[in-house]
């Protein structure tokens, strides 16, 4: 019996020991990723929570819930403040949906103290896979999307932060059509800022396969069975034309891309660079450019946390934060 005790007493120290060593262990390991800030005195600044696997596990979380609201977003409650006074409201890209692209981004930005609201539009409702409607259609959901959003916050402007076709073609459209802007009175724009991870601006070729179907004239056929948006996403298509004439921006518009020279959808990756016409700012960034070994692609660009960082810097210019730069990689993100 007492041979018994002993050997709990001692089972119990090891646990004690072995606790605290992890506990040691977990403190270095915060020390050692903050580094040379906390040593110097800096502030570190928060990091974006990447996470290795983010993308196939968002991806498929969104099958199975593909109606679902990424963590943090669509709280119709909720009410900006004068440090974010703007709500965000971010659009997925093509074949996604609001889940599976900003089940990172989300959360994060409403930690930081955001309103944040994600729609699902141009597509099926329990279908997972949204976006793939006529782009001219998807900026008129869009459109009616952010007028509710104004309209339960009492905000006079959000900003629109997207990916893929989210943060090219369908709010360009928006901002040039469907009246997100106001051209002779940019002060009365609903929209501050267009923020865009791997926009699929003036036409992409997806690697190729694009310039294939074009030249072979299948993009009536794909696109009967992937959804117009295949056809209105290529390069030289009637809406891309319509859309690039007279400019790539709008006036009052700040815009932010953020691009991957590793992108296999939207490509060539600086087709989704912008030129700033008359009263509108565009900031170029190709993510390498900033860290040179991140390697994310067109899907993991919206887990990356590096990238991430550059969108909360473009949403508060006058609090940016350094990016330091982690590891970041194809489809698994981080």
């Amino acid at each position: 019996m007492s041979d018994r005790k002993v050997s709990r007493r001692w089972s119990n120290r090891q646990r004690t020991r072995w606790a605290v060593v992890c506990a040691g262990l977990a403190v270095s390991l915060t020390v050692g990723l903050q580094g040379a800030a906390a040593a110097s005195g800096t502030p570190v600044p928060p990091r974006p929570p990447g996470r290795v696997l983010a993308v196939p596990a968002a991806l498929a979380g969104g099958l199975v819930h593909p109606d679902a609201s990424p963590a943090g977003a669509n709280d119709w409650s909720c009410r900006p403040t004068r440090k974010h006074p703007r709500p965000v409201v971010l659009l997925h890209g093509s074949a996604a949906n609001a889940y599976n692209n900003w089940s990172m981004l989300s959360p994060w930005l409403k930690r930081q103290g955001y309103c944040v609201f994600a729609p699902n539009y141009g597509g099926a409702p329990g279908s997972p896979f949204k976006a793939t409607g006529p782009i001219p259609e998807s900026a008129r959901q869009v459109a009616g999307y952010v007028d509710r959003v104004l309209k339960a916050t009492g905000a006079r402007q959000v900003d629109l932060v997207g990916h893929s076709q989210g943060g090219g073609p369908t709010p360009r459209w928006y901002l040039r059509f469907e009246g997100g802007t106001d051209p002779a009175h940019p002060k009365r724009n609903k929209v501050r800022s267009l923020i865009a991870l791997a926009p699929s601006n003036h036409g992409g070729t997806v690697s190729g396969i694009g310039t294939l179907t074009t030249k072979l004239g299948l993009n009536p056929t794909v696109s009967a069975v992937v959804g117009q948006a295949w056809s209105d996403q290529m390069v030289g298509s009637e809406m891309n034309r319509k859309l690039d004439r007279g400019g790539d921006t709008q006036p009052g518009v700040r815009y932010t891309v953020i691009a991957t020279r590793y992108d296999e959808f939207a490509t060539p990756y600086h087709n989704s660079f912008l030129t700033a016409g008359p009263g509108a700012t565009v900031k170029n960034i190709l993510i390498q450019d900033v860290c040179p070994q991140d390697v994310s692609e067109h899907l993991s660009l919206a887990y990356d946390s590096n990238a991430a960082q550059l969108v909360s810097n473009a949403l508060d210019p006058a609090h940016a934060q350094p990016v330091r730069c982690g590891l970041s990689l194809p489809v698994l993100g981080g």
